[in-house]
Order: structure tokens, then sequence, then C-alpha cells
């Protein structure tokens, strides 16, 4: 059994930061790429950023230059620093990993963790 447990969300006013972290868990054997993903009210889940085992980090659009993903693989844990948080950054906001399992590769997602900016 693998487990991805999600933390920092909260209620935020705009402009302000919040750092989510999630931690894996469980049996596995390695883990390749990591994620955060969101999902607004009534919209389609999307990713937000993603970093790759080597640290090679990429964004959506609309948070380049305010959101920073990182990883410490030594804790097989994955963060996003989130500042200049906007109104519309409000979203469940997910972790998801891609795991080397006994049954080979596969993905995990977290429960998700609620963001909500607003004044």
């Amino acid at each position: 059994q693998v487990q991805l447990v999600e933390s920092g969300g909260g209620l935020v006013q705009p402009g302000g930061s919040l750092r989510l972290s999630c931690a894996v868990s469980g049996s596995f054997f390695s883990i390749n790429a990591m994620a955060w993903y969101r999902q607004a009210p009534g919209k389609q889940r999307e990713l937000v950023a993603a970093v790759t085992s080597g640290g090679s980090p990429k964004y959506a659009n609309s948070v380049k230059g305010r959101f920073t993903i990182s990883r410490d693989n030594a804790k097989n844990t994955v963060y996003l620093q989130m500042n200049s948080l906007k109104p519309e950054d409000t979203a469940v906001y997910y972790c998801n990993a891609d795991l080397y399992l006994t049954t080979g590769w596969g993905g995990a997602w977290g429960q998700g963790t609620l963001v909500t900016v607003s004044s």
C-alpha cells in the first residue's frame, strides 16, 4: 500500500503565501516524477507544476513566477511554495507521484488539500 499525505492548505488573503507538502510512504521501490494538480469548483483537474526525479520543474502558465515546486528525495516529499496568491488559485490541490511498485510503474494520488484565497 502507498499513501500520499498532503498538508499546508488553508485560507489566505490575496497576495499571501502558502506552502504545501506531500509525503509519500508505503511499499514502493522508487519515485519518478512528482506533481501538483488542482481542481476548482465546476472545473476539470489541471496540472499546476511537476518536477522530475532529477529536480527539473515545469509549470502551468498561470502560476509561472509565483509558484515553486521542489522535492526532497531523502524524505520522499514534494513541496509547492505558492506566493502572490490570487482568488483564482482557490481550489483543492492534489499531489501525484509516479511510483515503481511491485507490479510496475503506476500513479498515486493524495486526498487533496483545500486552498482558499479570499479577503
